[in-house]
């Protein structure tokens, strides 16, 4: 293994790089089309990215590593990565959200009552469980520094989740090495 690129300093590469790509996709959507924000689809999208990276970044450090990963080393890479990505995406989240246009955040969170509505009524929900709900989704600012805050824990929680399953899938003993 080269002593210059390690499995760390690999992680945070792709990290940055997910960062990036993320951050770009988030600035893309604000300068072309805000309107999917609100697309579930574009957050699975976001969502397989991070995963993807992180399977990316992890397969590098076991090469790095001579083909031989321990789950610690494979379930840090994966998470480092996550970890850097998002934080950059969240960053680039505030900047626009809380910074650049504050209105677009109102519009956005008045959207998402609208849609959530339309969906509840689509699946028959009874009128007071949807005055229920709306009323709680028009108390939550979505965009806020400290919603956004939660979302990136919440999210680096599920990457975890992910990180585990990928560090038990890559994990490779070197049989040389004898515990």
């Amino acid at each position: 293994m080269s002593e210059a690129f390690t499995p760390k300093k690999n992680a945070i590469n792709h990290g940055v790089i997910l960062g990036l790509m993320l951050a770009l996709s988030t600035t893309m959507m604000y300068a072309f089309n805000t309107e999917l924000f609100t697309k579930w689809w574009v957050s699975i999208l976001n969502l397989l990215l991070v995963v993807v990276m992180g399977i990316i970044a992890t397969a590098k450090s076991k090469g790095l590593l001579d083909g031989f990963i321990s789950f610690k080393e494979a379930f840090s890479t994966y998470f480092i990565t996550s970890a850097v990505g998002l934080a950059i995406s969240t960053v680039a989240g505030i900047l626009i959200f809380n910074i650049v246009d504050p209105e677009l955040a109102q519009y956005l969170n008045e959207r998402i009552i609208e849609i959530s509505q339309e969906f509840m009524v689509k699946m028959g929900a009874p009128q007071a469980e949807i005055d229920k709900a709306l009323a709680k989704l028009a108390e939550t600012d979505n965009f806020s520094l400290v919603n956004l805050g939660k979302s990136y824990f919440s999210s680096l929680i599920f990457q975890a989740v992910i990180g585990l399953l990928i560090g038990l899938i890559f994990k490779k003993k070197d049989p040389a090495i004898i515990d």
